[in-house]
């Protein structure tokens, strides 16, 4: 059954917020999947502008109408081994109050980051941030929420990532278990606008699983997208707060869990809304 509790958030560098009513409950929403490059190309997607006469991406898009379960209540239920998502609550207020500085962010949120992954995830023993990203709804900003259901990595380029950053260390670490990790949270909570969703790993088989050229101007990666299935099984956590993180595991060398996640349009977000504002950090993580 639906249920609506009403939070009222502070005074923040990120303006004073009015009392917002979050949205609970299961709903249903509509999210896009992969669908193949209509000439049988391998796909591709340039992260920066493309070159001249090439599209962004050559492949499409596949709109379901998804059920999507709320989180709240299940989260013990859940966890990056066996879904291949987690949620931490209660996590104290960052030294990091404006995440508008890279630098900022790295210095102060990252010592964070780590403390908790390595107090939360079941055998971890050192952690390595390789990027993050800021993401804004509102008009010019520079990174705002997918909403295209996709995995952030494949086995191929998490491996490439562990060579990439670790150097001389790399192929010790990768007779050890190795997992990549995308902590997630927002920066003005409750989100009431562009939830995340991900889908338990477990109701979407490698089959639905595709790789995807991730083109840099200095280099090629790689990413996943995901196909439909009605087996998938999607979640999101209502009303999530600043003091929340979820885990959502893109790699894991040992038990093979990984998390298929896309934002989605709720359509009980009412006009004036203030959009979601967030900040996800990716990490290896070894042991």
């Amino acid at each position: 059954m639906s249920t609506t509790t009403t939070t009222q958030t502070q005074s923040s560098s990120f303006g004073v917020r009015k009392a917002v009513t979050p949205p609970r409950g299961d709903t249903e929403a509509e999210l896009i999947f992969y669908a193949p490059p209509s000439d049988g190309s391998k796909p591709y997607n340039y992260v920066e502008p493309q070159p001249e006469g090439s599209p962004q991406r050559n492949y499409g898009e596949n709109h379901q109408q998804i059920k999507i379960h709320d989180l709240r209540g299940h989260e013990a239920e859940h966890g990056i081994n066996t879904s291949g998502f987690g949620v931490v609550s209660g996590v104290p207020e960052s030294a990091e109050k404006d995440f508008l500085d890279d630098e900022s962010i790295k210095s102060k949120y990252y010592p964070e980051v780590e403390k908790l992954l390595l107090e939360n995830v079941p055998g971890a023993e050192r952690i390595f941030f390789f990027d993050h990203t800021v993401r804004r709804s509102q008009p010019g900003a520079k990174r705002a929420p997918v909403t295209r259901a996709h995995i952030d990595q494949t086995t191929k380029s998490a491996r490439a990532r562990v060579y990439h950053h670790m150097g001389n260390e790399a192929e010790k670490l990768l007779d050890g278990r190795v997992r990549l990790i995308n902590v997630w949270r927002p920066l003005n909570g409750p989100v009431v606008a562009s939830p995340l969703a991900y889908a338990d790993s477990r109701t979407v088989t490698d089959e639905h699983i595709v790789p995807v050229e991730h083109r840099y101007p200095d280099r090629t990666g790689e990413t996943a997208g995901v196909q439909y299935t009605k087996q998938g099984k999607w979640w999101y956590l209502s009303g999530m707060e600043n003091s929340e993180r979820v885990l959502l595991q893109c790699y894991d060398s040992k038990d093979g869990a990984r998390t298929p996640h896309s934002a989605f349009v709720d359509s009980r977000t009412q006009d004036g809304w203030p959009g979601r504002e967030s900040i996800e950090v990716r990490a290896l993580v070894f042991g």
